[in-house]
């Protein structure tokens, strides 16, 4: 009981963490329709600079200020938001395809960085020891379990409550209008590259918070962890759940984590050790399955995005019991 209860603690966490990047892109693609293909390497940013803030010196790595882990959740996020506002001040006019292209390089670019600074990130060998919350419980693994999950779950929630509050803002609907058509905004005299910006911006700040989450949840970070792969996961899980619903993006990470850790259960006990490694890529196979059936049976999602009308627009509008009939004379 107590195994299984630890699981599914771990399980919900790493779920959460996953949730966080998906709202993350949600601002980005959901609402402002960024097409940004470089999530692992803002999720890395996050991840190292909370971790360069937090973890001591190690005889092999330079850096290190031992912080409150608060401390550097705050700093992965600005990190990464000040990344995501550098690149997208050079990028941010580039559309679709042009703009996926460059987040990518962004990405691979990010990667061969934190490969290449070893003195400073410990290179292939990743940084360890990363500090994690309610360590003073390690000791008691249902309790240490619990409180993990509760904090991820106390994030999440104020996380997505502000996302809902921001989202239905004036600001937010200047970000959908931007999205669906954006000559008709800047006709009535929105600056959309300033909110494209600003969308961008707060979206890879989410983003580098969940990679700063994840990097003191599991104590260990490597370049390898921000492979190409973790972007294919992410939208999956935001296409999968909803795009341009934050309660879609949560529960597309749950299924797609779940539908991840299930196949990974059944490849081990089907496949002899040496076999996994190649029997691994069933997994990808199995993701893009259900992505695809998700697409021709919901084409927007389990949760699609509720459109939403403006309550001035609302209050204009005709009641339909009174509205005259044309059909009369």
């Amino acid at each position: 009981m107590l195994d299984l209860f630890g699981y599914g603690a771990f399980f919900l966490t790493m779920a959460l963490s996953y949730a966080i990047i998906c709202l993350g892109l949600n601002v980005q693609w959901g609402q402002t329709g960024l097409f940004n293909v470089g999530v692992a390497g803002f999720v890395a940013t996050g991840a190292y600079a909370s971790a360069l803030l937090t973890t001591p010196d190690t005889p092999s790595r330079l850096g290190g200020f031992g912080l409150p882990i608060a401390a550097g959740w705050l700093g992965g996020a600005l990190a990464a938001g000040l990344l995501t506002f550098v690149v997208g001040a050079i990028t941010i006019r580039l559309r679709a395809d042009y703009l996926a292209i460059a987040t990518f390089g962004l990405a691979v670019m990010v990667q061969l960085a934190l490969l290449n600074l070893e003195p400073l990130t410990g290179g292939p060998f990743g940084i360890g020891f990363i500090p994690r919350p309610f360590a003073a419980t390690a000791g008691t693994p249902t309790l240490f379990a619990a409180l993990n999950l509760g904090l991820l779950l106390l994030v999440v929630l104020l996380l997505y409550l502000a996302l809902e509050r921001l989202l239905r803002s004036p600001w937010g609907r200047v970000l959908r209008a931007i999205r669906e058509d954006e000559t008709a905004a800047r006709a009535l005299g929105k600056r959309a590259d300033r909110f494209r910006l600003q969308a961008f911006a707060i979206g890879g700040a989410i983003m580098g918070l969940a990679g700063a989450v994840q990097a003191h949840f599991i104590g260990f970070i490597a370049p390898e962890n921000y492979l190409p792969m973790l972007t294919f996961q992410v939208w999956a899980m935001l296409i999968v759940g909803g795009s341009g619903n934050n309660r879609g993006a949560i529960l597309g990470a749950v299924v797609v984590w779940g539908l991840w850790a299930v196949s990974s259960s059944v490849i081990a006990s089907l496949f002899p050790p040496g076999q996994q490694a190649r029997a691994a890529a069933l997994q990808i196979s199995l993701i893009g399955l259900g992505l695809c059936a998700i697409l021709l049976l919901r084409p927007r999602g389990i949760l699609g995005e509720v459109r939403v009308i403006s309550r001035h627009l609302a209050a204009r509008e005709p009641d339909p019991k009174t509205r005259p009939s044309h059909a009369e004379p």
